[in-house]
């Protein structure tokens, strides 16, 4: 009997295959847990601890099925530019996963034991990841079952070290409800930095899961805090494994969707009816989050300046390109783009001569084999200059 391989199976294959040489096993001597416990670290492409290239930290928990797929799917977003590289730590559960993940289930909250594991995670991984890695400020943790209600737990901390809590299969206490509302969760719009909260559904549940996640996807739906982003998702399938090969991508989507490049989407909902003042500081925004979140210095991606130039171009006559020329060279001093548009607003203001100047400067940070320098360097001769 041939058994029939998922494409999403086989590139999980081939990118265990490619990543095991990036992975260390470390033993943390925990003074909350076992007196030791293994954790699995895998350090994506081009890391350097030379470099001052920091990168976002994902904790797996349940990593004994969910680390592998975490880490190939984490690959393949970098790959495509859709999430940045990230160095993530797998922290299995012990034999007896009640001894780490669950809860008391007259009042929902940790156990004695749960506490402990939750106290190692927070004091002793996070810590020591942080200690000796170059890690940037972002932080995700994803789970599976009992360890997602675990992972909500770090929303009742006061100071927030946790930015995405990705909730897959999530198997929730009964109080979970009121536990969420007593964490205080409008304090983080206080806080200068942007959080995620990802749960899934899935007809694979029992009908008392579906009920219960769906509540609370409803109470969540309700909340009002700018920079909490809720992300109810509902995965149609029937099987629980399938569940979780779908879920983990998207919740991925939605957590990086800020470092992705300017969608459709993304324009229509947030840029396109601004003022092109408006426009500018919000690409500006999207970049210095970028490189302050995620640690990546992108400089700016043409395609993104693509998208806002109509609106720069288009309304207020072009008033405000000296100023998107100038944010560009903020951003990204070695793109011919900044000077193009600063040379283009003082030629549509008929001073021929700054206008050349520009022209000039940023034909000269191009490569003579770019397909686009003869097309810039149209500029300089269209205007006299030799």
């Amino acid at each position: 009997m041939m058994i029939k391989k998922s494409p999403l199976l086989i590139f999980l294959f081939f990118s265990i295959c490619i990543f095991s040489q990036k992975i260390i096993t470390k033993t943390i001597n925990s003074d909350y847990v076992d007196d030791k416990r293994e954790i699995k670290i895998y350090l994506p492409e081009g890391y350097d601890a030379k470099e001052e290239k920091n990168y976002p930290l994902a904790i797996v928990l349940d990593a004994e099925y969910l680390f592998d797929a975490y880490v190939g799917n984490a690959v393949l977003f970098a790959a495509k530019d859709k999430a940045p590289k990230q160095i993530i730590v797998g922290v299995k559960m012990t034999s007896t996963r009640k001894k780490d993940t669950y809860f008391n289930r007259n009042n929902g909250n940790l156990t004695v034991e749960n506490k402990k594991f939750y106290q190692f995670l927070r004091n002793e991984v996070i810590f020591e990841i942080e200690s000796n890695y170059k890690t940037s400020p972002f932080i995700s943790i994803i789970a599976e079952g009992t360890s997602a209600n675990l992972a909500t737990t770090f929303l009742a901390e006061q100071t927030p070290i946790i930015n995405a809590y990705v909730c897959i299969n999530p198997t929730f206490s009964d109080f979970i409800g009121t536990q969420l509302q007593n964490y205080n969760l409008p304090g983080l719009e206080k806080e200068d930095n942007t959080f995620y909260f990802y749960t899934n559904n899935s007809n694979s549940f029992s009908a008392n899961k579906q009920t219960k996640i769906s509540q609370l996807q409803s109470g969540l739906s309700s909340l009002e805090i700018k920079n909490f982003n809720i992300i109810n998702d509902t995965i149609n399938t029937n099987s629980s494994i399938s569940a979780i090969s779908e879920a983990m991508p998207r919740a991925i989507t939605k957590v990086f969707e800020i470092y992705s490049a300017i969608s459709k989407e993304e324009f229509d909902k947030n840029i396109k009816d601004l003022s092109p003042i408006d426009a500018i500081s919000y690409l500006e925004n999207k970049y210095l989050d970028i490189e302050f979140l995620f640690g990546s210095n992108l400089g700016i991606r043409e395609q993104d300046v693509f998208a806002v130039e109509k609106i720069v171009i288009e309304k207020e006559n072009g008033d405000q390109l000296l100023n998107f020329g100038k944010m560009i060279l903020k951003l990204f001093p070695s793109s011919p783009l900044g000077n193009y548009y600063i040379g283009r607003y003082y030629e549509e203001g008929k001073n021929i001569k700054k206008a050349l100047y520009h022209y000039k400067i940023g034909y000269g940070k191009m490569d003579p084999a770019d397909p686009n320098a003869d097309a810039f360097y149209e500029n300089v001769l269209r205007l006299g200059g030799q």
